[in-house]
């Protein structure tokens, strides 16, 4: 089957991707000279008539994109708004909005929450700089307050100011401007956004009034991509569970809906003109719905691929449709060709076309009901060839993955096309909508159920190497594998070694006393780009926490794996995101005796929050500042800083100085936690005296460069723990920081490459162990 597979259009596509990738990444002088290496074969081609036709079709669509890509990437380069972020002016913009204010999730900004901030597109109509206003189109993203900027929609225009700052590379974007007030002029939106803006709307107020909290705030992100009442510990378990794709808008929202209306035209007695056009109105109607937006006409050339294959069964159409596709998809929006959403569309496009029919096939001749064939061979020919990319991406495999496709993917299909009825009948009648809501509860609830058990199955994700490498890897591995499993030999051996998993290694595992490593002081916990420590209080199953990570859930898994059932005290250093993010996770899941922070609250909203949170678990707010000595059975605190008189001063953007700074006595010696204080809290505490000498350093900032030497040397430490996040966009941590402690003969460990890192008493100073390696103890 695979011989007959039409592949003419496969190498075309492959050479678009790379030369825009080329210019993206590169920038617009090596996409012309691609440009021009492409071009002088295709003209003595045609000049002398020779040469292979499929040849000349992959040159001349290499020559016209990489041309493409260079007048633009050109165009942004040379862009007088370029050239005022380069250098930090301020500006005035008037643009036109391309999508709507979207709330920041996760530790991205450290200061932010996800309602805190939203990132919003628009288009660049006129800018002001240095007093010249200059009329030139580009588009530009704004990082705006969500409250004063809630309920805007695409295609309003409006006027902004702000400090122009450079944008990441990748990316066809003049510039990244940071707005901090309420936007102004604002115009009315088009008729038909906003008509669409407000069936969003009535969607979202219906599912409140008549699902639960967790299933009302599913259904937007299922229907139409809206995931802004989803609680961030849902978000996690859908992640985890590998199920994180169905609160985006895919190719299989389409292929949903308009399979939807193809069938009840069918019912109805339709012919096959009738019904393309009218599946073609659905999908045209459902793009307008949710927003023409990249990602969305990407998921609507996706969803009419995914619907031509499987709807119409034609896989020799598919494949040559799903490239020309790419192709076009690419010289129309280049960006594409760096967004993870956009490769694991084409991989999962192209797994359903070319695997999925050939194993439901196989698995129908070995007596699988057809149904259940398909049912099997779609999640896990998507899995399979998505996989490499999410683990580049995340650092994970996913074990649980399939297993919870397979157990939600039955009831999708009914809740998508219930949740489309109610948003399309909202502003009519809001009874009729109510009853497609309620009709989507049960399947709601049972996906949200299939979540909840597959993320919490031990071992459900396993660490994996991030970046190309860790994905070239593991698709490897799955080639190899998937090669050899054509034996039947290697397909029973390999039943048996997943049997044996499933019954024996995975549950000894879980009970093997490796991790926690017994008689642990110290554990730095793996949150990600954040900070989450354990510190053994001396008192069985109880602990003393350092911050929580950005992540609602990391924080209380590692305290769970630890076996910690009571935090006696909760110690936020300072109130960014990236270290307090996991309280509300951990306040539900142990019993926490108080919750200490610094002198300064700020910022207002993690303040506000923190309130709302120990209100509702009755856990009290305690203030720690230099001076204050805590005490348990086999753990001593002394807090050397911020000193009160200092922080009367700072505001919200002194937070990460003003983090608390605690030495920590421990029959593993002495720890220093350092919280993110910056360059001159470091230097008050070099020159206020204090005794800074610890066999063990927390890093402050995650490593970053603003590290001061002094610093290090006062400390003189012989392990130091960085908590940094695999692939994080700060470079972090920095190599001069690493160096210093290195030369200074410091063993450095990173969470990012060693996970949870639990640190033990030794005959010559401290030990470490590292989850990786649970049965290794390492002395210094």
């Amino acid at each position: 089957m695979i011989r007959r597979l039409d592949l003419r259009l496969v190498p075309a596509a492959a050479a678009v991707w790379a030369v825009t990738l080329l210019g993206l990444l590169a920038g617009w002088g090596p996409a012309a000279v691609a440009a021009l290496v492409a071009a002088l074969p295709v003209f003595l081609m045609i000049a002398r008539r020779t040469g292979s036709k499929a040849v000349l079709v992959v040159l001349l669509l290499a020559a016209v994109s990489a041309t493409a890509i260079a007048v633009r990437a050109h165009d942004v380069e040379e862009h007088p708004l370029r050239r005022a972020a380069g250098s930090g002016e301020q500006v005035a913009l008037r643009v036109e909005l391309t999508s709507a204010p979207t709330p920041l999730r996760g530790a991205a900004f450290g200061a932010s929450r996800a309602q805190d901030r939203s990132l919003a597109r628009a288009e660049l109509l006129t800018a002001e700089i240095a007093g010249r206003r200059h009329a030139a189109g580009g588009s530009v993203v704004l990082l705006v307050p969500t409250e004063s900027w809630r309920g805007l929609i695409a295609g309003q225009r409006l006027t902004v100011r702000g400090k122009a700052a450079a944008p990441h590379d990748g990316q066809l974007v003049v510039a990244v401007v940071p707005v901090y007030r309420a936007p102004g002029e604002v115009a009315a939106p088009p008729e038909w956004q906003r008509v669409a803006a407000g069936m969003r709307a009535g969607l979202r107020e219906v599912a409140g009034r008549h699902l639960g909290p967790d299933a009302a705030g599913l259904l937007p992100g299922l229907v139409v991509g809206d995931t802004s009442g989803l609680d961030p510990e849902v978000e996690q378990e859908f992640e985890t569970a590998g199920l994180s794709h169905l609160t985006a808008v895919s190719g299989a929202n389409l292929a949903i809906v308009c399979g939807a209306v193809l069938v009840l035209l069918r019912l109805l007695g339709m012919g096959p003109v009738v019904c393309a056009l009218g599946a073609g109105a659905a999908l045209v109607g459902f793009v307008a719905l949710t927003g023409p937006e990249p990602s969305v006409l990407r998921a609507a050339v996706m969803g009419a691929i995914t619907l031509l294959a499987l709807v119409l069964g034609r896989r020799r159409s598919a494949l040559p449709a799903l490239a020309a596709s790419v192709i076009g998809l690419l010289l129309l929006l280049p960006e594409l060709a760096v967004s993870a959403g956009f490769a694991l569309s084409v991989a999962a496009t192209a797994g359903l076309v070319l695997l999925a029919p050939v194993w439901a096939a196989a698995l129908r001749t070995r007596g699988v009901p057809v149904g259940l064939a398909e049912a099997i061979a779609v999640p896990v020919a998507a899995h399979v060839v998505t996989a490499p990319l999410i683990a580049a991406i995340s650092g994970g495999v996913s074990l649980v993955a399939v297993p919870a496709n397979l157990l939600a993917a039955p009831v999708i299909a009914p809740a998508t096309v219930f949740g489309v009825l109610a948003t399309v009948l909202a502003p009519v009648s809001t009874w009729a909508a109510a009853v497609g809501v309620v009709l989507a509860g049960p399947e709601l609830e049972w996906v949200l159920l299939v979540a909840g058990r597959a993320s919490a199955v031990p071992g459900a994700v396993f660490d994996w190497p991030t970046g190309t490498g860790g994905g070239l890897l593991l698709a490897v591995l799955l080639l190899v594998g998937l090669i050899a499993l054509r034996g039947r030999r290697i397909r029973l051996l390999a039943v048996v070694a997943v049997l044996l998993s499933a019954l024996v290694v995975l549950p000894v595992r879980t009970m093997l006393p490796g991790w926690p490593a017994q008689g642990w002081s110290v554990v730095a916990c793996d949150v990600g780009q954040g900070d989450g420590l354990v510190l053994a209080t001396g008192r069985p199953e109880e602990a003393v926490v350092v911050d929580t990570g950005p992540d609602p859930r990391r924080a209380a898994n590692c305290l769970r794996r630890l076996g910690i059932h009571r935090v006696s005290m909760a110690v936020l250093t300072h109130l960014h995101a990236d270290h307090v993010s996991g309280l509300r996770t951990v306040l539900g899941e142990a019993s926490v005796g108080a919750v200490a922070i610094g002198p300064l609250r700020e910022p207002k909203w993690a303040f506000d929050d923190l309130v709302r949170d120990t209100r509702a678990h009755r856990t009290p707010i305690v203030t720690l500042q230099a001076g204050q000595r805590l005490a348990w059975p086999g753990l001593v605190l002394d807090v050397l800083a911020p000193d009160p008189g200092v922080t009367r001063t700072q505001s919200a953007d002194d937070a990460n100085d003003s983090s608390l700074v605690i030495r920590a006595t421990t029959p593993a010696g002495r720890v220093l936690l350092t919280g993110d204080v910056e360059l001159p809290g470091q230097g008050r505490l070099v020159s206020s005296g204090a005794d800074l000498r610890a066999d063990v350093l927390k890093v402050p900032h995650h490593g970053s460069r603003y590290t001061t030497p002094r610093l290090l040397r006062a400390v003189r430490p012989r392990l130091a723990l960085i908590s940094v996040g695999a692939g994080n966009d700060y470079g972090h941590p920095n190599p001069f920081v690493i160096d210093t402690l290195a030369r200074a003969g410091t063993r450095v460990l990173r969470t990012d490459q060693e996970g949870d890192i639990a640190v033990l008493p030794g005959p010559r100073g401290p030990r470490f162990v590292a989850r990786g390696d649970p049965l290794r103890a390492t002395d210094n």
